[in-house]
């Protein structure tokens, strides 16, 4: 018990002592911190309490511009004698809770004197490091969530099935374009394109009562929500810039999403009245 609590005091006693020795070294670790929360699909709010609690903690004060691409720090000493700018380009990461809530229970730990600044160094660097969550588990999940999308809206089994095989189509299509590197709205493109084709089935085949919500809800797995969401956030915390970039982005891959399934209805010949 003894030892443990010793343990636990040096402990302590590193995270107080252990902070950056410069202006510039909270800098370039705060500007790269946002820019990863930024590029996994953080809103500016969240980052900019991240950020000002560590700088809180190391008795410096930060000013940060949040760009659609970039993310724009500068960090003053205490009593503002020397500071330090930098610019750094957001990590394209996609969206990933993961990353997300990790790098937030860092901020946290820097906060409460968890951890000192060459610790959270190292757990930074880990973090990053995280590998994206299971494709096989994530497209399994994805699918069967469209699947009870369509029963949410009213399809009966056999539109179920039919959106289940749409989507794991079109989802897997999705996971090796990306994977392949193709620019995401032609990706966004050709997934409403080849699901719409399979949603159809319903229609072609004379297979369901409700071949309209087979049909409907086969791309819904696309729709960019999240983006969606962020943008709204963003807005009501005055990051006007930020919000208007996310919320261009998310209406881009929309109008993608309709024009492959505009395509998979011209080619299967069906007409909505």
């Amino acid at each position: 018990m003894t030892n443990s609590t010793t343990t636990n005091h040096k402990e302590a006693l590193v995270a107080e002592t252990d902070i950056p020795a410069t202006p510039k070294d909270a800098c370039i670790f705060l500007s790269d911190y946002a820019a990863w929360l930024l590029g996994c699909g953080a809103t500016c709010i969240r980052i900019e309490k991240n950020v000002k609690r560590m700088a809180d903690r190391w008795n410096m004060t930060s000013e940060m511009t949040i760009l659609p691409s970039h993310i724009h720090m500068t960090v003053w000493n205490d009593d503002r004698s020397h500071s330090y700018s930098n610019i750094v380009r957001l990590h394209h990461t996609g969206i990933s809770f993961d990353i997300n809530t990790q790098l937030s229970k860092l901020s946290w730990a820097i906060a409460d004197r968890k951890i000192g600044f060459t610790e959270a160094r190292r757990n930074f660097e880990a973090i990053v490091q995280t590998r994206p969550a299971n494709p096989w588990m994530v497209w399994i999940l994805a699918s069967l969530a469209n699947m009870a999308f369509c029963r949410l809206f009213g399809g009966d089994f056999i539109a179920m099935a039919i959106v289940l095989i749409g989507t794991l189509a079109g989802y897997k299509l999705k996971q090796v374009m990306l994977e392949d590197g193709q620019d995401v709205r032609f990706v966004f493109f050709c997934c409403a394109f080849f699901s719409s084709v399979i949603g159809a089935a319903g229609y072609v085949f004379d297979l369901s009562d409700t071949p309209e919500i087979a049909l409907g809800t086969s791309v819904l797995y696309l729709i960019p929500g999240i983006p969606y969401i962020n943008s709204v956030s963003d807005l009501l915390d005055g990051h006007y810039i930020s919000s208007f970039s996310r919320f261009m982005n998310a209406m881009v891959l929309t109008a993608c999403l309709s024009a492959g399934l505009c395509g998979g209805l011209l080619l299967m010949n069906i007409k909505w009245l």
